[in-house]
């Protein structure tokens, strides 16, 4: 008994950690990170990205892709809440991971970033391709650009862009405009044209193309373009992310300080924008912005506190909820003019825009409508570069009873009035003309 309750103890220290540190709904920001590295020697070439997740409290686990003791989960529960995969060249993954596990990672809520080069093998591809995106078939192809390469002292291939087409979103790329090109190199993806989920964060240029740059096209590339997408990012119907890119150089140590001169222009940045842009976009895939929780959800009589049971025809209700954004250490109001409420049964009935106060409170009042049935409060709401929100809530509505209906119609009163005279006229003729006997 003795040797089982030692066991029970150490298995509960070493669970312990990865259970606390797990994703939380209430602190929604992943802060155990799995890498998976081809070569550790990426750990130091890219410790400025590394390091800049550090400081914002990540803990990042380092490993090699191929390492046979690597497990996303354990005993039923996930022991990260992001997957960074910094391995393109890898053929099999070691341990328990896989295709299919890394799918399942998504499906469970969790994020990930794929960062590809010239090297990515079929099984980088494969993951790829299951959340939304194709990279060039050709295994040989890199994006290259004749008008939006990064001017070097040598001329070059032209395989190093300066990409300045940015999507235009502040919850994605942050308030702060990102000035200094972005410098990559790598392989470009298109984008699923039947997922509509997935976003280019990163175009190319109208002038690139995708082809190997060490040989002669003699048939017209598959990608042109601003097709072309350099990185894209993926937002589940979970709510989980997703970023996908082909050059793992874009953040690297190398890239992060070096300056950058785009063709064609005059300005010499002293810093390219990869750090800015790697950070801001880094903040977004880990739900440090751009996520939204509903609370207190209420309607109620028009004058009254308590839910009711049900509504009658033609009461007047009102409707609320409180909707906050997560900044990273707090949840803070979220101000918006374009959050409605639907009164749906088969079809909405009623749709309202909600009135905010500024403090995170969204209220309106309406009519129930002359219809009878069950209805639902229902609130989805969909805004690029945020989490979703899908609220309902159900609630009968019934006719009048057959003791509530109005004695007089009001707007019936002539008509009263002209029978009253009618009957009036009627009692006179017959009262005259029983006496005149």
């Amino acid at each position: 008994m003795g040797k089982l309750w030692v066991i029970f103890v150490a298995l509960i220290s070493i669970l312990l950690p990865f259970l606390c540190n797990s994703f939380s709904p209430e602190t929604p920001t992943d802060r155990r990170v799995l890498v998976l590295l081809d070569d550790f020697a990426i750990k130091s070439s890219h410790s400025l990205y590394f390091n800049s997740l550090k400081s914002r409290g990540f803990e990042l686990d380092f490993k090699l892709a191929d390492d046979p003791n690597i497990a996303l989960q354990r005993y039923g529960q996930y022991l990260y809440d992001a997957l960074i995969l910094f391995c393109p060249s890898v053929e099999r993954f070691g341990g328990s991971v896989d295709l299919a596990g890394i799918l399942s990672f998504v499906d469970s809520g969790h994020d990930l970033i794929i960062a590809a080069d010239a090297n990515a093998s079929d099984l980088i591809r494969e993951v790829a391709t299951e959340c939304g995106v194709d990279f060039d078939e050709d295994p040989s192809a890199m994006v290259i650009d004749h008008t939006s390469y990064a001017v070097s002292e040598t001329e070059g291939d032209h395989t190093l862009i300066a990409g300045d087409g940015f999507i235009k979103s502040d919850v994605i790329l942050g308030s702060k405009k990102i000035n200094a090109p972005v410098l990559f190199k790598g392989i470009g993806h298109s984008l699923n044209p039947a997922n509509n989920l997935v976003l280019k964060v990163l175009s190319a240029s109208p002038a690139a193309y995708s082809a190997n740059p060490k040989s002669k096209l003699s048939t017209p590339p598959s990608l042109t373009g601003s097709a072309i997408s350099l990185v894209s990012v993926v937002q589940a119907r979970n709510n989980a992310r997703i970023l996908i890119t082909g050059s793992i150089s874009m953040f690297s140590n190398r890239f992060f300080r070096s300056g950058v001169q785009k063709a064609g222009s005059p300005t010499k940045h002293e810093k390219s924008g990869n750090e800015q842009f790697s950070t801001e976009i880094s903040k977004w895939v880990f739900h440090e912005r751009g996520h939204l929780k509903a609370v207190n959800v209420k309607h109620h009589k028009v004058g009254e506190t308590e839910e009711p049971a049900l509504y009658r025809i033609n009461d007047d209700l009102e409707y609320s909820v409180e909707i906050y954004e997560w900044s990273g250490t707090s949840w803070e109001p979220y101000v918006a003019d374009d959050v409605q409420v639907q009164f749906y049964m088969m079809s909405p009935y009623v749709l309202k825009t909600l009135s905010n106060n500024k403090k995170g409170l969204y209220s309106t009042s309406f009519k129930v409508p002359d219809v009878y049935g069950v209805f639902q409060f229902k609130v989805e709401y969909q805004k690029l570069g945020y989490t979703s929100l899908s609220l309902s809530k159900q609630i009968p509505v019934r006719p009048y009873r057959h003791n509530e209906y109005e004695r007089f119609i009001p707007a019936a009163y002539p008509y009263y009035g002209a029978a009253f005279s009618m009957m009036a006229g009627f009692f006179i003729f017959s009262f005259v003309h029983l006496y005149s006997k």
